[in-house]
């Protein structure tokens, strides 16, 4: 089956810097992440990068949003397809798009993993893709690259703009979907079109995938989290909460729908971290969403929400770059996001502003107070360039994003 790569397509290089060295591996490459952050681009990026390398390389391209392959039902579907299609004389490299829709797939990713010509990528709208059962069945022959909405770097290359403070304004209203640069960056278009991703989340990749019946919760959840970016609870606190505005639901089910939410890629569940004991604690979890601009579309683009706003791009930016993300406790002290990576670990701070003597105290005080070596880093959207304060840096947000 022919197919013909996009012209034009925006490169991201950090992504196709971390796939170059698997690429003809006996490794199944997994990209997984919210739906339209630009997984399909991906691949068609690793295709173009393949082409350049050899233009009579075989490729086979599987997209199962696409009516043409409905056919493609079960994991017996997809493994007689790619040997039906596969190259006989070379090797053969094999995309499959938006594989969890394919059932069974991981007993045909397993059975053609054994064809040393074949090398594999697939892409996927949920966390669990690779969870649990599915992981100790591939035995461990599988990596995950988890694909986030455009960097700040990003936003400006799509769109071709200059750095600036309106700019990073219009990022922080309007988020990092890719299919952004083909609309006009106004309110009436962009919150129009973030409501419609929102819908097609919501309904394809948790209301039918979990027979959800209870929609109108699922959708007060959602603008429960979107009013308390950062805000630290547990599922009976947000239960107990919603019962105050006389919404009913039991926390255990606030959990699971919490999960559902999770998994589609919609928030990002953070964990709390115990510095001192070194422990993660069992409850009390901070939530963020992947795309501001999904959350500005659904609650809208408030003054009095600048703090959280700029908090869940910190959190998403330190994703993009690698890093694990949890939030430290010190004793009653919180630390907004102890970041890890690569055996080094990074204290970041959040404020709007540290003018006043009361909020400088309270931010650079907390840091001061952790007994290591590890760089820690104040981020406000102030511009301050000077010294160190004890070793800790003060970062204005945008040359944050931009490092």
């Amino acid at each position: 089956m022919s197919f013909n790569v996009p012209h034009a397509i925006v490169k991201r290089e950090d992504y196709i810097n971390r796939v170059i060295p698997f690429i003809g591996k006996n490794l199944i490459k997994v990209f997984t992440g919210q739906r339209r952050v630009g997984k399909s681009y991906l691949l068609f990026q690793i295709m173009e990068y393949l082409l350049e390398q050899d233009p009579q390389v075989a490729i086979v391209y599987i997209n199962k949003e696409d009516i043409a392959f409905s056919a493609i039902k079960t994991a017996q579907d997809l493994h007689d397809f790619v040997m039906r299609e596969k190259s006989t004389n070379s090797k053969t490299y094999v995309f499959i798009d938006e594989i969890q829709d394919i059932e069974n797939f991981e007993t045909a990713l397993r059975s053609l993993l054994l064809h040393e010509d074949l090398d594999l990528y697939c892409t996927g709208s949920n966390a669990k893709l690779l969870s649990g059962d599915i992981a100790g069945y591939l035995s461990g022959r599988a990596i995950e690259i988890v694909v986030y909405s455009l960097s700040y770097p990003e936003f400006l290359v799509f769109h071709a703009l200059e750095d600036s403070s309106q700019t990073l304004e219009v990022y922080l209203k309007y988020g990092g979907l890719p299919y952004l640069k083909n609309l006009k960056l106004e309110d009436a278009f962009v919150f129009e079109y973030l409501k419609n991703i929102y819908a097609a989340i919501a309904y394809r990749d948790i209301i039918n995938r979990f027979s959800i019946r209870n929609v109108s919760f699922l959708e007060q959840l959602v603008l429960f989290f979107a009013n308390n970016i950062g805000s630290l609870f547990s599922a009976k606190k947000i239960s107990d909460f919603l019962k105050s505005q006389s919404i009913n639901m039991a926390s255990n089910q606030v959990q699971t729908y919490s999960e559902y939410l999770v998994n589609a890629f919609l928030i990002h569940r953070v964990s709390r971290y115990d510095l001192i004991g070194k422990r993660v604690f069992e409850t009390g979890e901070k939530y963020y969403f992947e795309n501001l601009g999904i959350r500005n579309a659904l609650w809208g683009y408030r003054l009095e929400d600048r703090g959280k706003i700029m908090e869940n791009v910190v959190h998403n930016h330190l994703l993009f770059r690698g890093y694990h993300v949890q939030v430290g406790n010190l004793g009653p002290l919180e630390i907004d996001f102890v970041a890890q990576r690569a055996g080094e670990t990074l204290y970041v701070q959040v404020a709007l502003t540290i003018n006043e003597t009361k909020t400088m105290e309270r931010e650079f005080g907390n840091l001061k107070k952790i007994n290591d070596n590890f760089p820690k880093m104040v981020i406000t959207l102030d511009g301050f360039q000077g010294n160190t304060d004890e070793g800790i840096i003060s970062m204005d947000l945008r040359s944050f994003l931009l490092s």
